[in-house]
């Protein structure tokens, strides 16, 4: 009986005692120390008072001080979680906060970050004097440095409440700890000026001695008062206010806020706005969210890494989870959510990307297209393939143009942990159909580009039946980018063809590209050739190197060796880092865009070197196509960047089918493909498949079907006349015609049907088809040269002859 009353009582305190912070010593009567919260290892800190070694007038102190904090409920004030009294020991549990002398020596921010965010501190404890002193009537009395704490959001506390008084007392009470003195105002010692105080005037002297502190350091002598030193000349005047000699003339400090606040104040920054709108979230209409959350994004670099991580972001997450601010958030949560560790985004990130994937708004789904290299990385395969790739793929069948491209985009981050089925299977099903049937250039372009990326991944028996199809079968494209694209491609993954399909099958296709129209597409040829002709030279010469050079064909991963010296190294790094730009990604540019032509890559002015590539693969930094704004005023954002989409666009909804004009997608007007018409506009004319050697026939051939194009530059130009262009037969657009008109627009969509091997197995042999269709062109010419002369007949016999010219009919 007598051991339960003799009892420590401190071991029924509900938090671990750690180890001492250093920093108040003299400045305090406490001691503070880091705790532990007993069961949750939530950390707290711990303010400590020893009853045996201070004396009973600081005990005193400290109990009013426990018991005023208590009763004190703030977003600026000190949090109070539990207290113990003891015989020994005195234990005050609050909320984790470091001392802010410690913390402004620790900060690690650049000057415009430290500017915006003491601005917000001071902001703080100001809004923590108000509410103190006109809301609770009260006086602080205590306004240092050494009362001041932060949290682990980076949020300033007002602690310190030992000598917090009622406003109707008419002195100031006295200080325990004589090192505080420095602080006392000068109405303290004089009954005269007594008189003039406000319920407010000692805290403002406080609140002056505080910023000095904060810019200049801890304060030990009150004469340094007079120089303002380091403080902002933003701050001088209300800092003289404050520290005004006549009590009666320092400001209110609502009025204080009042002030900074407006326009070009203090108190007027990113970082406060930023804050305070997220105070008051829950008061706010949709479109004031929406405006916040678009404009969010670019502001957090300037924002502190623990503000950003436990203050903004899960204000954003609640934001998403429980109230209406739409895909808008989507971007400032994913650019924080690099913030987290792994734990903590599986626990608050995943979720939130899962379920939105599930979303029918065109709007969201585009913004997580654009956002998913930011989040890809922390997403396990089993959650890629069964939860989000069979959303994502809905997608590639979209009416919208955008969502198309963008689904295209995506698989770049998804490839390498998409299961085999899902990449080697329904992945190529939709790149074959879109390369083939899709009536956006652009989108061409990027699903050829987007191929040559993800070939690594392939598995290698696909990607050896699929590749040169698709690549060869993109370098027949009425849209200049895309053969160029499918140039470049070809290239860059130079390492998984084998010798013999070279020679047989790549070659010959890359030669009937040399009369292209666009220079820039020969000049990609020409190197192409030269580079597949130098393999074959060297294993001619040398028939051992057949193997390494062929030693990545059934690999799964490419070597390093062979993949870091290719001839091809200027295909990975010659063009730029970026997709091709269709309209639908410069859809918000308000300034007209001129006629655009394919940038030409740089180092297609410099010699080939085999150094050029540092790579472990070709494939995997393979970059693709951006054109170039002839003017350079007209510079178009990143791909993905977060302000790019404007929620007031009319996305519609992924369930109400094809209700999106085609007019807002990649590519221009007269880029569609001639043969296959767009959603919606009927089924697509059946022409011969385009791999039949028909298709070249005879250059003063008259093309059987028109295009739309009067010249291949022209699929740049993003006019707004959406009607078809006729061609002028009589301009160097004749072999544009003629070769590339009938160009992949086959009955069937995959690239391993069998229309889609080569034709000529054996290049030796006499092939029947290719006689019978000479034949059937010789026909066709002469049965056209009869017509003509039947024509000029006619009209001989009916007119009488030629009539001369000057001549008078009568």
């Amino acid at each position: 009986m007598w051991s339960f009353f003799s009892r420590d009582p401190s071991k029924d305190f509900n938090f671990e005692i750690g180890e001492l912070v250093p920093s108040l010593e003299d400045k305090s009567v406490w001691n503070l120390h880091k705790g532990k919260k007993k069961g949750t290892n939530e950390e707290v800190s711990v303010f400590v008072f020893d009853l045996k070694s201070n004396q009973e007038s600081q005990l005193e102190v400290v109990k009013a001080a426990v018991k005023r904090l208590k009763t004190l409920r703030h977003p600026s004030v000190l949090t109070y979680l539990d207290s113990l009294e003891s015989e020994k020991v005195l234990y005050l549990a609050t909320e984790q906060v470091d001392p802010l002398k410690e913390h402004l020596e620790k900060l690690p921010l650049e000057t415009p970050q430290r500017e915006l965010y003491i601005a917000w501190g001071i902001f703080q404890i100001t809004r923590a004097l108000s509410f103190l002193n006109n809301d609770g009537n009260l006086r602080h009395n205590n306004v240092t440095i050494w009362s001041v704490f932060v949290n682990s959001s980076g949020e300033w506390k007002l602690g310190g409440v030992e000598y917090v008084s009622p406003t109707t007392d008419t002195s100031l009470p006295y200080r325990v700890i004589p090192s505080l003195d420095v602080y006392s105002p000068p109405e303290k010692n004089d009954p005269a000026k007594q008189k003039s105080m406000t319920k407010c005037s000692s805290d403002m002297w406080g609140l002056g001695c505080l910023i000095w502190e904060v810019f200049n350091g801890p304060l030990y002598q009150q004469s340094l008062l007079r120089n303002p030193d380091k403080i902002p000349k933003q701050l001088g005047p209300l800092y003289f206010e404050l520290l005004n000699t006549n009590p009666g003339s320092r400001p209110n400090p609502a009025d204080v806020i009042t002030r900074c606040r407006k326009l070009g104040g203090y108190f007027k920054n990113d970082l406060v706005d930023t804050l305070l709108f997220l105070e008051e979230i829950q008061i706010k209409d949709k479109n004031e969210k929406n405006r916040f959350f678009s404009n969010l994004t670019p502001h957090l670099d300037n924002f502190p890494d623990n503000v950003c991580k436990h203050k903004i972001l899960p204000q954003l997450i609640t934001a998403f989870e429980y109230g209406d601010a739409g895909s808008a958030v989507l971007a400032p949560m994913f650019k924080l959510g690099r913030l987290l560790d792994e734990a903590e985004y599986q626990k608050k990130i995943v979720p939130c990307v899962v379920k939105l994937f599930g979303s029918n708004d065109r709007a969201t789904r585009s913004r997580l297209l654009q956002q998913l290299e930011h989040f890809i990385g922390h997403l396990q395969s089993s959650t890629v393939n069964d939860q989000i790739f069979p959303q994502v793929a809905h997608g590639f069948m979209d009416t919208n143009p955008t969502i198309r491209e963008q689904t295209v985009k995506s698989v770049i981050h998804l490839a390498p942990k998409l299961s085999y089925n899902n990449l080697n299977v329904e992945v190529l099903r939709h790149f074959a159909r879109l390369q083939a049937k899709d009536d956006q250039g652009g989108i061409r372009t990027n699903t050829t580009v987007c191929l040559g990326k993800i070939a690594q991944h392939l598995h290698p028996q696909i990607r050896q039946k699929v590749l040169i199809s698709a690549f060869t079968r993109a370098m027949r494209d009425p849209f200049p980018p895309a053969r160029n694209a499918g140039v470049l491609a070809l290239a860059a993954t130079q390492q998984y063809y084998l010798l013999s399909e070279v020679s047989s099958r790549i070659l010959p296709a890359l030669c009937q590209t040399t009369m292209d129209p666009e220079k820039v597409v020969r000049d990609s040829v020409f190197r192409t050739i030269k580079g597949f002709l130098g393999k074959l030279e060297k294993v001619s010469e040398d028939p051992s190197l057949r193997e390494s050079m062929e030693a990545d064909v059934n690999t799964a991963t490419p070597s390093l060796s062979n993949a870091a010296a290719t001839w091809a190294g200027w295909a990975v790094t010659a063009v730029t880092a970026k997709f091709y730009r269709s309209q639908s990604d410069t859809v918000k540019s308000m300034n007209p865009i001129g006629a655009k032509m394919l940038s030409k890559p740089g180092s297609l002015e410099q010699p080939s070197s085999s150094s050029i590539s540092t790579t472990t693969s070709s494939v995997t930094s393979m970059t693709s196509l951006e054109h170039e704004d002839g003017s350079r005023g007209n510079e178009s954002v990143s791909d993905y960047d977060y302000n790019h989409w404007d929620d007031n666009d009319n996305w519609g909804d992924m369930e109400t089918g094809g209700q999106m004009a085609s007019s807002s997608g990649s590519g221009c007007a007269g880029s569609s493909d001639p043969i296959s018409p767009p959603s919606g506009s009927g089924p697509a004319t059946k022409v011969t498949d385009g791999w039949e050697n028909e298709e070249w026939g005879s250059l003063d051939e008259e093309p059987e079907q028109e295009v739309e194009l009067t010249s291949p530059s022209e699929a740049w130009s993003p006019a707004g006349d959406t009607a078809p262009i006729l061609p002028d037969h009589k301009t160097n657009s004749t072999w544009s015609q003629s070769h590339i008109n009938h160009r992949h627009n086959q009955s069937g969509h995959n690239w391993d049907d069998p229309e889609f091997e080569p034709l000529e197995e054996n290049p030796g042999l006499t092939n029947p088809k290719l006689e019978e269709a000479r034949k059937k062109r010789e026909e066709r010419k002469l049965m056209r040269q009869k017509e003509l002369e039947a024509r000029r007949s006619s009209r001989t016999s009916t007119t009488g002859g030629p009539m001369k010219l000057g001549a008078k009919k009568l």
